[in-house]
């Protein structure tokens, strides 16, 4: 008796696993934001020159992250009312 191996089809490619899912809104919505506001904050303390790209760079990650995450609960909820 052979067993079918192939991987199920039925999953959508845009759904990220819940485990991605939830790292992912847990860096953009608490560690990033924390991150860039504490380089933006002790920047000019000690005299870093980068502090602001860097802040601008970090904050922009965190709203990519969060666009992506987003969109992928809203295509899934509407995916759950179909």
């Amino acid at each position: 008796m052979t067993e079918n191996t192939e991987p199920k089809t039925d999953v959508p490619d845009w759904l990220l696993p819940d485990r991605v899912y939830d790292v992912l809104k847990w860096v953009a919505l608490i560690i990033l934001p924390a991150l860039a506001t504490l380089v933006q904050t002790l920047g000019p303390v000690w005299g870093w020159t980068w502090a602001d790209p860097a802040a601008t760079t970090i904050s922009a990650v965190a709203l990519t992250i969060g666009v992506i995450i987003g969109a992928s609960a809203l295509k899934a909820r509407a995916a759950k009312t179909e």
